[in-house]
C-alpha cells in the first residue's frame, strides 16, 4: 500500500464520499452547459431588441448622405458641361469673326480643331451658321445637319438666336430629346457658332455612378439583413443544441452500459479517479458515487500487464500526454477481464494534469485473436509447403503474407517482405523480369488477371491474380518453363514458315512498286512532252509574229528606197519622196524599238539588267513620261489625267520606273479609241507605292488575261488587230517591277477598259528585301 499512500490514498476506507467533487463537477457542468447567448440575452435584453432598429437607422443615414452627395455631383456635372459649351461656342465665334471669308473646308477643320482642344466627346455637336442660322459646317458630319436651319432643328431655344452669349446655355429639345445648347453670334449677327450636347450623354457617367451606389447600398443592406438573420438563427440553433446535448448525454450513458464500455476521469494531482456506472457493471462491482484512489485501481490490475505507477510518473513528467494500453483487471467473481484503456490529457499546458478516457471490454476479441493466431500459423505452414509462389495483398495493396518461393523468385530478403509493406515499393526492389505478357482471361474482367513472366535466370512463371471478397489480391505463380520450351520450338518452326511467306510478299510488292514507278515515269514523260510541244508552239508563234513585224517595215524601207534611188517621181525634193522618207524613218524607228525591247527582255531573263536605286520624286517623273506620249494622245484626242500628291518619293531605279510608266502609257494610248480618257493615279499604301493607269479603250477578253505579261504574247481581237507591237512591253514592265520587289496586276473588261496597277516598295530596306526574295 506504499504506492497508494504516495498518491493520496493513505489507509482508511476504500471509498470516500465525493460530494465536494460531485457538487463542483455538477456546478461546472451547469456553467459550461449554459450557452453564452443566454447570458448575453439575459444581461442585455434592450440591446438585443435595439439591434434591428439600429441597423435600419444606419441604412437610412447612409442612404440620405449618399443621395445628397449624388445630387451635388449631378449639379457639378451639369455646371461643368454648360461651362464647356459656353467656352467652346465663344471660341468658335471668335475664330469665325477673325476670318470671315473662311472656305468651307477650312471651317470644317476649325470645328474639328476646337473639338479636340476642348476635349469634347463624340456626343458634342459643333456647328457654324450664316445670318439666317442655316448650318454651313457641322461636326461630326454623321448628324447630317448641314444645309438645315438651326432654329428649325432646335425647339425651345429662341432666346439663344436672339441674344446669343447673353442667353447662356439653355435646355432645348431636338428630335424629342433633351439637349444643352449654347449659341454665340459673330460678325454682327452675320454668322453664329453653336455647340450642343445631349443631356443623356452628359449624365451618362453620373447615372452609372448612381447605379453603382444603388447596387452597393442594396448589397450592404442585404449583407446586414443576412447578418441579423444569422444572429437570431444562431441563437435559436444554440437553444436547440442544448436540448440535443442533454438527449445525447442520456443516450451515451445508455449506450455505454449496453456496449460494455466505460468512461473514467483521472485527476493526477489528487490521485483520484472517477468511473462511470458502466465501468462498475463491466467488472461486476457495486456502483458508488465515491472517487476511487489510485491504489485501489492498481490492486485490481494484473501485475504482469504493466506498472500503473510508472505510467503515472511518465504522464506527470509530461513525457507522454495520452494512454492506449491493453491489460487485465480482476472481476468481482475472481476472473480476469481484458480491458483496453485510452485516455488523453485535457490540457497539456495546464498546471494540474487531468486525463479523460474510455475503457472497453476486449475479452472476447482477445480470445478470438488467440484462436485466429493459431489458425493463421497453420495456414502459413500450409502455404509455405506448396510448390507455387504465393503472395496476398490487402485492399490498400499492402503485403499480408507470402511464402519463401515468392521471395526466391523475386529476389526479396526477409526484411523486404515484412507485413504491411507497400506493393509498389516491393515491385521496385524485385529483380527485373526478362519479359512479361498479360494473357486473355476466358472468365472476363471479374476472373482476375493472368501473366506470363520470364525471370532473370531464364525460368518462366504463369501468375494468376484474383480479387478477394474484401478487395484484396491473391497471386499464385506456377513454373511453366518446360511448357514454354516446347512452345518456343513450335514458334520457331512457324517463324521460319512465315519468313518464307514474307519473302514471297516482298518480291510481289517490289514488282508492284516497279510497275507504279514505270507508270509514274510515263506520266512525267507525257507531261514534259506536252510542255516541250507548248514551248515549241510558243516559239513558232513568236517567230511568225516577229517575221511579220520585221518583214513589213523592211519591205517599206526597201521599196521606198528603190523608188528614191530610181527617181521615178522626180527629184528627191518632191513631196512624195518626203512622205516616203517619213515612212522609212518611222519604220526604222519601229524596228529599232522592237530590237531594243528584245534586248531588254533578254537582259532581264539572263539576270544582266543592272539596277541603280536612288530616291525619286515621283511627280516630275510622271509629268515627264506623260509629255513623251502626249503627242500620240493629241493625235487621237485622248485626255490624260494625272492625280498624284505633291510629295511622293520612293527608292528605286529611275530608268526602270520611267520605262514601266512609258510602256504602260503607250499601251493605254495605243488601245484607246478616238476621244478616249486615260487616268494616272499614285498613292502610298502600307509602305508601298501603288501606281494605277486606267483607260476606257477596247479592253482585253477574260480568257486572254492569263497570257498578258508573258514575253512575245499578244492578244488579238477585233479591237487590237490594227495595233502593231512586239508583245514585250507588258512583260518588260512586269519584270522591271519584280526586280525592284514589286508586282504588276491587270484588270480589264472587254469593250469597257483596262486598269493596270504597279506596286513598288517605298523604302530602301523593303525594296531590297523583296528583290532578294
Amino acid at each position: 500500500m506504499a504506492k497508494a499512500d504516495a498518491w493520496g490514498a493513505p489507509g482508511g476506507t476504500a471509498f470516500e464520499r465525493r460530494e465536494t467533487r460531485s457538487d463542483g463537477l455538477a456546478g461546472n457542468t451547469r456553467l459550461i452547459a449554459e450557452p453564452a447567448y443566454k447570458r448575453l440575452l439575459a444581461a442585455e435584453p434592450l440591446l438585443r431588441r435595439s439591434i434591428p432598429a439600429l441597423i435600419i437607422i444606419f441604412l437610412i443615414v447612409v442612404a440620405a448622405l449618399r443621395l445628397l452627395s449624388l445630387m451635388n455631383e449631378r449639379d457639378d456635372v451639369e455646371r461643368d458641361a454648360k461651362a464647356i459649351l459656353a467656352l467652346a461656342a465663344g471660341q468658335l465665334a471668335g475664330a469665325i469673326a477673325i476670318d470671315a471669308n473662311m472656305a468651307p473646308g477650312m471651317t470644317q477643320d476649325l470645328l474639328e480643331s476646337i473639338s479636340r482642344q476642348a476635349a469634347m466627346g463624340r456626343s458634342h455637336v459643333l456647328a457654324v451658321t450664316d445670318s439666317n442660322f442655316k448650318i454651313i459646317a457641322v461636326t461630326p458630319q454623321s448628324t447630317r445637319w448641314e444645309g438645315r436651319t438651326l432654329d428649325g432643328l432646335v425647339q425651345g431655344g429662341q432666346p439663344l438666336f436672339m441674344f446669343g452669349d447673353r442667353a447662356g446655355v439653355m435646355d432645348v429639345s431636338i428630335g424629342g430629346k433633351d439637349w444643352y445648347a449654347a449659341v454665340s453670334l459673330a460678325n454682327g449677327k452675320k454668322g453664329a457658332a453653336a455647340v450642343l450636347v445631349p443631356q443623356e450623354a452628359v449624365f451618362d457617367t453620373w447615372r452609372k455612378t448612381v447605379s453603382l451606389n444603388v447596387t452597393l447600398f442594396v448589397l450592404t443592406a442585404g449583407v446586414l439583413i443576412v447578418v441579423l438573420y444569422a444572429y437570431f438563427g444562431q441563437a435559436a440553433r444554440a437553444q436547440a443544441a442544448d436540448r440535443i446535448y442533454l438527449e445525447a448525454h442520456q443516450r451515451i450513458d445508455m449506450a455505454l452500459v449496453r456496449g460494455r464500455c466505460g468512461l473514467w476521469d483521472w485527476d493526477m494531482v489528487r490521485g483520484k479517479m472517477y468511473w462511470s456506472r458502466s465501468m462498475y457493471d463491466m467488472l461486476g462491482y457495486e456502483p458508488c458515487d465515491t472517487m476511487l484512489s489510485f491504489g485501489e485501481v492498481d490492486e485490481i490490475i494484473h501485475p504482469e500487464d504493466g506498472d500503473l505507477f510508472q505510467l503515472a510518473n511518465r504522464i506527470v513528467s509530461r513525457e507522454i500526454d495520452h494512454i492506449d494500453q491493453v491489460f487485465r483487471m480482476r472481476h468481482a467473481d475472481g476472473q480476469w477481464v481484458w480491458m483496453r484503456a485510452r485516455a488523453q490529457v485535457i490540457d497539456p499546458e495546464a498546471p494540474e494534469i487531468q486525463l479523460i478516457g474510455i475503457a472497453v471490454d476486449v475479452t472476447e476479441q482477445r480470445h478470438l485473436a488467440l484462436r485466429s493466431e493459431a489458425a493463421d500459423l497453420r495456414l502459413r505452414t500450409a502455404i509455405e509447403n506448396i510448390n507455387e509462389s504465393f503472395v496476398l495483398w490487402d485492399s490498400a495493396q499492402s503485403l499480408i503474407m507470402c511464402n519463401s518461393k515468392y521471395q526466391k523468385d523475386n529476389g526479396l530478403s526477409d526484411r523486404d517482405v515484412m507485413p504491411g509493406a507497400s506493393r509498389a515499393v516491393l515491385e521496385e526492389r524485385m529483380l527485373a523480369f526478362a519479359s512479361e505478357r498479360r494473357l486473355a482471361n476466358s472468365n472476363g474482367p471479374q476472373g482476375g488477371a493472368t501473366f506470363e513472366r520470364q525471370l532473370a535466370d531464364g525460368r518462366w512463371l504463369q501468375v494468376n491474380e484474383l480479387r478477394t471478397r474484401d478487395g484484396g489480391t491473391v497471386s499464385v505463380g506456377s513454373d511453366i518453363t518446360q511448357i514454354k520450351l516446347h512452345q518456343e520450338k513450335l514458334v520457331d518452326s512457324e517463324r521460319r514458315l512465315m519468313a518464307t511467306i514474307h519473302d514471297l510478299s516482298l518480291a510481289r510488292r517490289a514488282e508492284e512498286e516497279r510497275s507504279r514507278e514505270l507508270v509514274e515515269l510515263n506520266r512525267k514523260y507525257m507531261k514534259e512532252t506536252e510542255r516541250a510541244e507548248a514551248a515549241n508552239r510558243a516559239k513558232s508563234e513568236f517567230l511568225a509574229n516577229m517575221s511579220h513585224e520585221l518583214r513589213t517595215p523592211l519591205n517599206a524601207i526597201i521599196g521606198f528606197s528603190e523608188l528614191m534611188e530610181q527617181g521615178l517621181f522626180g527629184p528627191l525634193g518632191s513631196e512624195r519622196y518626203e512622205e516616203y522618207a517619213t515612212d522609212i524613218n518611222s519604220s526604222g524607228k519601229y524596228l529599232l524599238g522592237v530590237i531594243n525591247d528584245i534586248l531588254d527582255m533578254s537582259k532581264i531573263e539572263a539576270g544582266q539588267f543592272s539596277m541603280d536605286r536612288e530616291e525619286i520624286d515621283l511627280g516630275p517623273l510622271i509629268s515627264e513620261t506623260v509629255r513623251v506620249v502626249s503627242l500620240q494622245a493629241q493625235e487621237k484626242s485622248i485626255t490624260v489625267e494625272t492625280r498624284i500628291a505633291d510629295a511622293i518619293t520612293l527608292f528605286a531605279d529611275r530608268r526602270a520606273i520611267k520605262q514601266i510608266v512609258i510602256n504602260l502609257l503607250s499601251n493605254a494610248v495605243k488601245f484607246t479609241g478616238q476621244g478616249g480618257h486615260i487616268s494616272v493615279r499614285a498613292r502610298n499604301t502600307s509602305g508601298a507605292l501603288i501606281l494605277t493607269i486606267e483607260d476606257n479603250g477596247c479592253g482585253i477578253p477574260k480568257e486572254a488575261l492569263s497570257k498578258l505579261g508573258r514575253p512575245f504574247e499578244q492578244v488579238q481581237n477585233q479591237f487590237s488587230k490594227s495595233h502593231a507591237g512586239s508583245g514585250l512591253g507588258l512583260a518588260i514592265s512586269r519584270s522591271l517591277a519584280e526586280l525592284q520587289g514589286g508586282a504588276l496586276k491587270i484588270r480589264s473588261t472587254q469593250g469597257v477598259g483596262t486598269i493596270v496597277s504597279v506596286r513598288i516598295p517605298v523604302t530602301k530596306a523593303a525594296s531590297q528585301i523583296k528583290a532578294a526574295a
